[in-house]
């Protein structure tokens, strides 16, 4: 399945609670065990204002659905074309 990053505008999402983020967590892992695994959370990245988040999914309909159903923000939904890390320059 292809991999997403999805863009998240949350005001003040650096300023959560580690419980606050649990509940988030908690809903989202929900809302995906629902969705017969087609989509599934790798990690999120959590700034100042916006999360960032790395999905694998069927398709963007997918990752927008999980969204939805768990009343998150979807600002952007991009697929990842390749990969790259340190060791591609060596």
């Amino acid at each position: 399945m292809p991999k997403y990053v999805i863009e998240r505008e949350l005001p003040g999402a650096g300023q959560l609670s580690a419980d606050e983020l649990h509940a988030i967590s908690g809903k989202s892992n929900a809302v995906l065990a629902g969705m017969g695994g087609r989509a599934q959370w790798l990690q999120s990245y959590v700034t100042d204002d916006k999360i960032f988040c790395v999905y694998i999914a069927e398709d963007e309909a997918a990752v927008r659905e999980h969204a939805e159903a768990g009343g998150f923000p979807c600002n952007d939904v991009s697929k990842v074309g390749t990969i790259i890390d340190p060791t591609s320059g060596e």
